[in-house]
């Protein structure tokens, strides 16, 4: 019988006040790997992320992802009982992620004075649109104005389209996994000082972080990366080619000796022997002629056909799938990448599992999200309150 292991967060515990996605995706991180998190929300305006997407016999199935780990209560904090119970709370915790407008915690007298008042030792993220401080610092800040300003919007897209946006939350999903790095990193710091300290996280940060040295190179050069669609000023060919029985599979060349397996391939070795084709650069300015070489042979072949024969040469390929292709693909079945969550509301669910495997120490879905305040009175018991403790908070209107 294998030995039980203790999840590496074990012990940890994260108050979730963030709503939407890239704060309460920083703390599911967290809770993936074994730290307690408690996901505190407005008694009558819960996390809009329940309501976000498609939902189930009226349950938001985004949440049922985004609350996994999640022990969830209400608490109104701009009221006095709520200002005092998530003091009582803040003293027992490591972390607390919140994503109030800058000057909101501090309207309501828990700034981070007062919060590391109760808990030297306490970490608090927060996670906005554009910084603490600043002469943006005050507007409402969404992923989409990050993903806008950042210049993503600026290089995606075919070159004579407008600039597009991506139809998911990417700016909040880096800011997400940037968050919960941020936060591992002064709990690391802490166990040098003793001391906790504030993550001021920017959504327009992490992306643009992630967009490459495009500021290097127009510091250097005045380079300004342009819309190239699917392609790439680096390597050739390189994009997404339409098979013969009308689906499609991406290619990249990105090594030298790879782009020439795939001239192997398709039938077309005299290329290799161009002047150009002995960088990526060169290649990319010639993509017009590689493009047609590649696109001329996948387009004659099923993508069975395609993907058969680029393994075989040890070309680099993949098929474009679509949701129904990546919930039946073998390798992300082989990872256990979708992974099944059983669900008192909804029963069975499959969702993503936890962001990479640790080989000792592993991390685990343990639930699904759960309901708007379904463990507030058990929590507040935890603190130490008793029944008319709690009568007297809800008679207050803080839970």
């Amino acid at each position: 019988m294998t030995a039980p292991t203790t999840a590496p967060l074990t012990g940890l515990r994260v108050l979730d006040l963030a709503t939407l996605f890239a704060g309460p995706m920083a703390a599911t991180l967290l809770g993936d790997f074994g730290a307690e998190v408690v996901k505190i929300e407005h008694p009558t305006k819960p996390d809009p992320s329940r309501g976000h997407g498609p939902s189930k016999d009226g349950v938001g199935l985004w949440w049922k992802m985004l609350g996994r780990n999640k022990r969830t209560m209400t608490l109104d904090l701009s009221k006095p009982g709520g200002r005092a119970t998530l003091l009582r709370l803040a003293e027992t915790a490591d972390v607390i992620i919140e994503n109030f407008r800058p000057g909101t915690l501090e309207k309501w007298d828990l700034g981070w004075p007062e919060l590391s008042a109760v808990n030297p030792r306490l970490v608090l993220a927060r996670v906005t649109g554009f910084g603490q401080f600043g002469p943006y610092a005050h507007r409402p800040g969404f992923g989409t104005l990050a993903e806008a300003m950042s210049g993503f919007a600026a290089i995606t897209g075919e070159p004579d389209a407008p600039p597009t946006l991506p139809p998911f939350g990417l700016a909040d999903s880096i800011a997400g996994l940037t968050t919960a790095y941020a936060v591992m990193t002064a709990l690391a710091a802490r166990g040098h000082t003793g001391e906790g300290q504030v993550v001021d996280m920017a959504l327009i940060e992490p992306i643009l972080a992630a967009l490459g040295p495009q500021p290097l190179w127009f510091d250097q050069l005045g380079h300004v990366q342009p819309r190239t669609g699917n392609r790439s000023p680096n390597n050739a060919p390189r994009g997404v080619y339409r098979t013969a029985d009308g689906t499609w599979v991406a290619v990249s060349t990105s090594a030298q000796s790879v782009a020439e397996r795939v001239m192997h391939l398709v039938g077309r070795p005299e290329l290799i022997d161009e002047p150009w084709f002995a960088s990526g650069a060169d290649r990319a300015r010639h993509a017009d002629v590689l493009d047609d070489a590649v696109g001329g042979w996948i387009a004659a072949r099923t993508r069975t056909d395609v993907l058969a024969a680029f393994e075989k040469a040890e070309a680099a390929v993949a098929p474009v799938q679509d949701v129904r292709d990546v919930m039946a693909d073998p390798q992300y079945q082989a990872l256990d990448t979708i992974t099944t969550v059983d669900d008192p509301e909804l029963g069975p669910l499959r969702m993503q599992n936890v962001l990479f495997r640790l080989s000792a120490t592993p991390g685990a879905i343990r639930w699904a999200g759960r309901p708007h305040g379904a463990d507030t009175d058990e929590i507040l018991t935890e603190l130490g309150l008793t029944p008319d403790d709690v009568t007297a908070l809800r008679a207050e209107g803080a839970l």
